[in-house]
């Protein structure tokens, strides 16, 4: 039985030596002398252990296996110590951490990481917080700024329809010398804050000269600073009726309130706006729901909304711009005086004096208005004033003092709600926070402290 034993483990020797001499002949070849030296000291080893656990175990053994032990774990521990090549390193774009972590502490090296190491990847320095100006450039690079194509294509719909509603005036209404319909508004004027803002359509009356004039709000019964009326004179040399425009008097006074009527109906049920619509590429429908002339244009590209406004336009740089408007009570028949081509020609006038971002902070004001739920009340005119007053009292306007204009603007707002009085920059009697009730102020006054705060919370 014995001897039998040693001729299969002599057998077993020899196919194992025959494989070991096999492998290390052909790595030689493959590997090259260095490699081959690695893999022979690693099979002998395996070699090694796998003779002492199959083979019988004698007292001689017993007594060694310490030491053989030990001797096969030092050989394969010299695969350590040999070089390797290192691997090519990915390109830079891959190499880029997503996300930066705290840097790991060094491990030191043992006597087994002898040979030639990797370089730690480089990290990124951590990304800067970002400043209040930098979120408000942000937000007006995302939310306010309208693409030039887009700019272009709401003038070009707008003067659209401004061609075919003068037409159809001229038709249906062949005896009232309305003037050229004219366009306008922050569109035009480099004022537009995101697509949410109206074009101004307004259809001027040409009101004959010596047989008008304006009387100011205060000397009405009305006693609104913020009203004028248009009263019919020369009424012994030119009796009613010698004026197109004398069947919308009431009480002496051209009423805004009868034109007003006029022109909705006939926008909602004469003009056929399906048929200017496919004309012109666009849906086009008149807002039944507003009190004021609105239309609303739908193009495959954006939305529009186009008010129609009838208006007295001034025949002197003194006199006032008058539109009329739904007004109630005892100014129902006044008409209201438009401060807005006042309000930006003096802002573009202020601007162009010291390259100042006025215009801009206007822009970014109405923006962050409109988004925010509580903020909506504050329209267009209330924010113009305010920059106004900022505008000329402060020096420093370039684009880096941006974010702090914007903030004095939140605390003049905060404190005129305070007082619940905000003066027209041009009228100091009209109080354009006069029309707000008490709850309105409140929750406007808490939105804006609030935003004080934490001012990035509004963007």
């Amino acid at each position: 039985m014995a001897e039998f034993s040693q001729k299969r483990g002599k057998q077993r020797d020899e196919v194992l030596g025959g494989t070991v001499d096999f492998l290390l002949a052909n790595a030689r070849l493959v590997l090259g002398v260095g490699g081959a030296a690695v893999l022979g000291i690693a099979t002998l080893a395996v070699k090694r252990l796998i003779d002492r656990a199959t083979s019988p175990r004698d007292e001689d053994d017993a007594k060694g296996d310490n030491t053989c032990l030990e001797e096969s774990w030092k050989e394969l521990s010299l695969l350590k110590a040999t070089p390797r090549q290192q691997p090519r390193t990915p390109p830079a774009a891959l190499t880029q951490p997503v996300s930066l972590a705290a840097p790991l502490p060094a491990v030191p090296a043992g006597p087994a990481d002898a040979g030639p190491q990797m370089s730690p990847p480089l990290s990124n320095p951590a990304p800067l917080c970002l400043t209040f100006q930098e979120k408000l450039l942000a937000f007006e690079r995302d939310h306010v700024t309208i693409p030039a194509a887009h700019v272009a294509l709401a003038k070009q719909l707008a003067g659209d329809i401004a061609l075919e509603l003068q037409a159809y005036l001229r038709n249906k209404f062949p005896e009232l010398p309305f003037g050229a319909l004219a366009p306008s508004g922050p569109l035009y004027d480099g004022l537009q804050a995101g697509a949410a803002d109206r074009v101004r359509l307004l259809i001027p009356l040409a009101l004959e000269g010596g047989l008008w004039s304006l009387v100011p709000g205060l000397d009405t019964v009305a006693r609104d600073p913020r009203c004028w009326a248009v009263r019919r004179t020369q009424l012994e040399f030119r009796p009613r009726g010698s004026s197109p425009w004398d069947r919308f008097l009431v009480g002496g006074y051209l009423s805004a309130r009868v034109l007003l009527e006029l022109l909705r109906k006939a926008l909602a049920s004469s003009v056929n706006w399906p048929a200017i619509g496919g004309l012109l590429g666009c849906l086009i429908r008149p807002s039944v729901a507003s009190e004021e002339l609105l239309l609303e244009v739908q193009h495959e590209r954006l939305e529009l909304t186009v008010a129609v406004l009838l208006a007295v336009p001034s025949a002197a740089v003194e006199e006032p711009h008058l539109l009329a408007w739904p007004l109630e009570g005892l100014a129902g028949n006044l008409w209201l005086q438009d401060w807005y081509p006042a309000e930006a020609a003096r802002l573009r006038a202020l601007d162009e004096r010291d390259a100042g971002s006025r215009q801009r902070l206007l822009r970014l004001l109405c923006g962050v208005c409109r988004s925010h739920p509580a903020l909506g009340r504050l329209d267009r005119s209330h924010l113009s004033q305010v920059v106004l007053h900022l505008g000329e009292a402060e020096a420093e306007w370039a684009e880096a003092a941006l974010g702090e204009r914007f903030l004095q603007v939140l605390e003049v707002l905060i404190d005129s709600l305070e007082r619940a009085s905000l003066p027209c920059h041009f009228n100091p009697d009209v109080n354009l926070f006069g029309g707000l009730r008490a709850e309105e102020i409140d929750d406007l006054g808490f939105a804006l402290y609030s935003g004080l705060q934490a001012p990035e919370w509004l963007l």
